[in-house]
């Protein structure tokens, strides 16, 4: 009878219901005519996955219902396993996540039974795909490796393409940029061999965007051409309105503005007719620094203000942290220097708030202290069985060691009336030669002390000394200039000429000002410093927008060769640091030099570079760079300087465990270099 009930029902969707296609057809009929035994059940899973590619989830459900009850009743594991497995992936797509999670542990539960690795390979990624979803990238990049090795020792290339896409996906939301490019060229590989169209688009955008990220301009434009010229116009809106204000920014780069230009403005025309504020948002950004670097200020303001309200109503935090460093340039280029010194409050708060949560999540070691575990208690019950095995040995000498009690008493009562006597002429040349040791080393703790008082004083007098002269002057400076103005001394024509000069001056005033705040926040308390897990990278791109306008003004070409290694040391220390050697390479550069910073990973430590082609530094000058006798030399555009820059740097690697030397040859370069190191000590 229920064979019957069971052909009945098939030959009903047979006539009442349209098939997706002749192939589903085909099953149906199949299925309808076949015994119930294992055969009916594999015939049922391939007609599940034909309509589940089919998106038709109704109807698949009602065949995993029927197969589920026929592969229990047979006792059929694998038809079990496949049919949860199908209903775990609708269940995924309708964004049921409990559902979904309750059914891929039930399959995969089966399929290890089983020992099917590529069923568990299947569940265990699309669980990563599920956990990713929600945020949980650990969790999801543990379970879609464990999947790898054998979808690629068999080939298979439409699970590869999903694993390699779920892993990209991951390593990208916890900041593993490298690791994330690697995947997404693995995936964009074999969905090429699926001609799978829209992956490919999605692979070539996004590795478009990682190789921007990693400031490799070049391929970031050759691979947002490539997926240009596969959009297609009707169904590809969105990507399309994301990728050209990308494209146009990357031509920025490179100051090819008349690139720049058609991208830019034909992403803002594209982004609002279809009404797509984030693509909008991307497209004012970029146009606004585009007006900001042909001098259109006007313009720029009008763009940026627009794309500023976007970023606040959409919470596009890093869209907003180039809108404040934007809205910094054009204030300064404008003059005003108040507005210009609240937007740099802003950048740098939001800046921080970013890079916390970039940081790099590290997956935990469950299977490490599983086998901890597993050792601990392999070695309690090993001491249990060694303790009942002395049992027997400590009774055998239990009777003798009463015997040898009673003769050491003995022994004591005489050597204590002996020791007696001897004690007392003994008591007061004890007691005064405890008194004279625990003086001596009260001594040598107060005088480490006061050394180490004594090496702090300095430090903080050498760093408070470089930034009160460079602020008086800095300020000083401001402060004549503003006084001729008001006291009508020179005209407002003669004052707009000194304008870039005073630039200078409020921006040197408010670098210091920033590593001093930077220095106080976490040091001012006892000087000491804090080490922290960060990235040298960021500290780098912090320092190079800062020295931006000025090596603008010296025409200077700066290549950033720095990698995403990670140092042990305290932040504020390290940027004060890079911030004094990229001035001074700044400073000794002469127009046209070129300025490189790098990082290098040597195992145990990372070596920080800041390279420049300038005039150099005389053999005599060389080895008086980092001691205490501070001396100066004018730049290359007369630039001034306290001389002691180098000493506050030497200190402060030295306090964070590191070295710091130079190497250079006179109208040739120089190379300052910062070992620190990578993990505690």
């Amino acid at each position: 009878m229920k064979q019957q009930l069971f052909i009945i029902t098939a030959l009903m969707f047979v006539l009442f219901v349209r098939s997706q296609n002749e192939q589903v057809d085909g099953l149906i009929l199949e299925i309808a005519f076949q015994n119930q035994d294992s055969a009916k059940v594999d015939t049922s899973i391939k007609l599940i996955d034909v309509l589940y590619k089919a998106q038709d989830y109704k109807k698949a459900l009602l065949y995993i219902d029927q197969t589920l009850q026929l592969s229990n009743k047979i006792k059929y594991t694998k038809g079990s396993a496949e049919a949860n497995y199908y209903r775990a992936l609708i269940y995924t797509d309708r964004d049921d996540y409990f559902n979904a999670i309750d059914n891929y542990s039930k399959s995969r539960l089966l399929f290890t039974q089983l020992k099917d690795t590529l069923g568990i390979a299947k569940v265990s990624n699309s669980i990563g795909l599920i956990e990713i979803r929600r945020g949980n990238y650990a969790t999801g990049l543990k379970n879609s490796l464990s999947a790898i090795e054998v979808f690629e020792k068999r080939n298979l290339s439409d699970e590869l393409s999903k694993a390699y896409n779920n892993l990209a996906e991951a390593y990208f939301n916890t900041n593993q940029i490298e690791k994330s490019l690697e995947f997404n060229q693995k995936a964009l590989t074999v969905r090429k061999q699926l001609s799978d169209s829209s992956g490919i688009k999605n692979s070539t955008k996004n590795i478009a965007l990682l190789y921007s990220m990693r400031k490799e301009h070049r391929k970031a434009i050759e691979y947002y051409e490539k997926a240009l010229s596969l959009l297609n116009p009707k169904t590809d809106q969105v990507m399309r309105g994301d990728i050209l204000p990308r494209i146009g920014n990357e031509y920025l780069q490179f100051r090819e503005y008349e690139k720049a230009t058609d991208f830019l403005l034909e992403g803002l025309q594209y982004n609002r007719n279809e009404n797509n504020s984030e693509g909008i948002l991307l497209s004012l950004n970029a146009i606004g620094n585009l007006n900001l670097k042909q001098k259109q200020l006007k313009l720029a303001e009008i763009q940026l203000a627009e794309a500023l309200d976007i970023a606040l109503k959409t919470n596009n935090k890093n869209e907003l942290l180039k809108n404040y460093y934007l809205q910094i340039e054009l204030d300064s280029t404008r003059g005003f220097y108040q507005n210009a010194f609240n937007w740099q409050r802003k950048y740098f708060n939001l800046k921080e708030e970013i890079n916390l949560s970039n940081q790099p999540k590290i997956l935990d070691d469950i299977e490490s202290a599983t086998s901890q575990i597993g050792l601990a208690d392999s070695i309690n019950n090993t001491t249990a069985t060694e303790n009942s095995e002395n049992l027997g040995i400590n009774k055998k000498f239990e009777i003798a060691a009463y015997l040898l009690g009673a003769a050491l008493l003995i022994s004591l009562i005489s050597l204590f009336i002996i020791g007696t006597q001897f004690s007392k002429s003994k008591n007061l040349h004890v007691g005064l030669a405890a008194k004279n040791k625990q003086l001596a080393e009260q001594n040598a703790v107060v005088l480490e002390q006061t050394k180490h008082l004594e090496e702090i004083n300095k430090v903080k007098d050498r760093l408070f000394s470089i930034v009160s002269h460079d602020l008086k002057d800095s300020i000083s400076s401001i402060k004549g200039f503003l006084d001729l103005l008001k006291e009508d001394s020179i005209s407002k024509e003669e004052f707009n000429e000194l304008i870039p000069e005073l630039s200078e001056n409020a921006n040197n005033a408010s670098m210091l000002l920033y590593n001093l705040l930077n220095w106080s926040k976490s040091q001012m308390q006892n000087l000491e410093p804090k080490p922290v897990l960060f990235n040298v990278k960021e500290v780098f791109e912090n320092k190079l927008n800062l020295i931006e306008q000025k090596v603008e003004q010296k025409r200077i070409v700066v290549i950033d060769e720095s990698q995403s290694d990670y140092v042990y040391a305290d932040r504020s220390m390290v940027e004060i640091v890079v911030q004094n050697l990229l001035t001074n390479a700044v400073k000794f550069s002469r127009v046209g030099d070129v300025i490189t910073v790098s990082s290098r990973d040597l195992g145990e430590k990372i070596r920080l570079c800041v390279e420049d082609t300038g005039v150099g530094i005389s053999k005599e000058n060389l080895d008086r760079l980092f001691k205490n006798d501070a001396f100066t030399t004018i730049g290359t555009k007369n630039e001034k300087g306290t001389g002691l820059g180098l000493t506050i740097c030497k200190e402060l690697v030295e306090l964070n465990n590191g070295k710091i030397w130079v190497e250079s040859t006179q109208n040739v370069g120089s190379k300052f270099f910062v070992e620190l190191p990578k993990a505690v000590a």
